[in-house]
């Protein structure tokens, strides 16, 4: 797929580069498998030395001998054989670019946890005796959050805080999302468009799947991710059980009730059948999956809170694909299309929620973006976008289709939220009705 966006890694990664000519950089690179986080290196440092070590599941002696090959087809030299281990590389590496500046870049960097887990000491060992002298350009990539934060802000372990800079690759925001469907598909809908969104929440991987196979349309993606050829229907486990280990199931089980609507902390522990409070503050803390949401203008710590799934593709596939793995196990793709086509306009009126509550942050044009509900929920406002410095403040109202809003039940509800936080009142409030057709 044609390479998009993602200008300001690209310049912060470049600049991180022209800085290891003058002295060692280490950097960081994390976000979620699939998100484009090597193919963003790569582009960064297209036409410059860089060696690119994939630490794959393999003996340490089978993958030195593959680094050892790179290194003399890269840097052009001959090492004289293949290091004892990675530490030895490591050294060697440290030690030559104290005369020449290179990129190494290392990928899916939390394996040698399985591999070698010495590796990281070994690497805060060399690095800390060479840094001050070595002009190296020191990447690491990982798709494990966990243990790639544990490796690098757990003040228990050698790498800790060794590094210079720490990125978080985040998914496509949507006008790119937008971009990239009209490159592809220039007729396409604004329908079209929420799906794509819905669907991959603008992971970089998935758009490519589905740009490559032409599903151009909602109904073309929908036969594209059903069918028993398909890489997403498995994706979600892939994503998560190393994450979550042993205990994937229980994990599992609270997704699957957020993702279908049950969101507050006593439904989900209903349908889990079991207390769950240290399982949601790993899910958002930890593994950074869910986020707990409060109503806009409420205290820090309100009980009138709610969970969401921050990830779009998680979101369906828990509400879609594992809550009904039982029907793709007898192979039964095209009932589960139907149910998602039954489904599909509810599911998308929050999914379009969302795409305007993100084009929001990408804006930049607010200081405070939110919802709002009010502890019986009866009423509830789709988004709210606060300016404190022109003293600006805009309720919204969203549906895929605004004639089903009203200008009127909003101010009610703008109304009664106001009452509960006289602070926010300006006497300038706007108020307006959004849906698909301003996408």
């Amino acid at each position: 797929m044609k390479f998009f966006d993602r200008k300001r890694e690209i310049e912060i990664l470049r600049d991180i580069r022209e800085k290891s000519q003058e002295s060692a950089r280490f950097t960081v690179v994390t976000g979620r498998r699939r998100i484009g986080k090597t193919s963003l290196i790569l582009t960064a440092y297209e036409n410059t030395p860089l060696l690119y070590f994939f630490v794959g599941r393999k003996a340490e002696n089978i993958l030195c001998e593959e680094y050892r090959m790179e290194v003399e087809k890269i840097l052009q030299i001959k090492m004289g054989g293949t290091p004892s281990g990675f530490s030895e590389l490591f050294e060697y590496l440290m030690d030559l670019a104290k005369e020449r500046n290179f990129t190494l870049f290392i990928d899916e960097f939390q394996n040698f946890e399985r591999i070698n887990p010495s590796v990281f000491s070994d690497i805060q060992k060399i690095w800390d005796l060479n840094h001050n002298e070595s002009k190296i350009n020191l990447i690491v990539c990982g798709s494990v959050y966990t243990m790639m934060n544990k490796i690098f802000k757990d003040k228990k372990e050698p790498l800790y805080n060794r590094q210079n800079s720490f990125i978080k690759i985040s998914p496509f925001p949507p006008s790119v999302v937008k971009e990239i469907l009209k490159y592809y598909s220039p007729q396409s809908s604004n329908e079209d468009l929420l799906a794509l969104y819905s669907f991959t929440g603008g992971v970089a991987k998935y758009i490519e799947l589905l740009m490559q196979d032409n599903a151009f349309t909602l109904d073309k993606m929908i036969d594209n991710v059903i069918s028993d050829q398909s890489v997403f229907i498995g994706e979600g486990r892939a994503l998560l059980i190393e994450e979550f280990g042993k205990e994937y199931d229980t994990y599992f089980s609270i997704l699957s009730a957020i993702a279908s609507g049950q969101t507050r902390r006593g439904e989900i522990e209903t349908a889990v059948g079991k207390p769950i409070g240290g399982y949601l503050t790993r899910l958002e803390n930890d593994y950074g999956i869910i986020k707990g949401e409060i109503p806009l203008g409420s205290k820090p710590l309100s009980r009138n809170n709610i969970y969401v799934i921050s990830d779009n593709f998680l979101t369906f596939w828990f509400r879609f694909i594992f809550k009904y793995e039982y029907i793709l196990e007898i192979g039964g793709y095209e009932q589960l299309k139907s149910i998602i086509k039954r489904d599909y306009t509810t599911f998308s009126g929050k999914m379009l929620e969302r795409y305007f509550f993100e084009r929001a942050v990408e804006s930049k044009k607010y200081t405070r973006i939110g919802r709002w509900w009010d502890s019986k929920g009866k009423n509830e406002i789709d988004l709210i976008c606060g300016n404190e410095l022109e003293k600006t403040l805009a309720f919204y109202e969203i549906k895929r289709n605004k004639k089903n809003a009203s200008v009127g039940i909003l101010k009610d509800k703008a109304e009664k939220m106001i009452a509960g936080i006289p602070a926010l009142k300006n006497n300038n409030e706007i108020y307006l009705l959004l849906d698909i057709g301003d996408m």
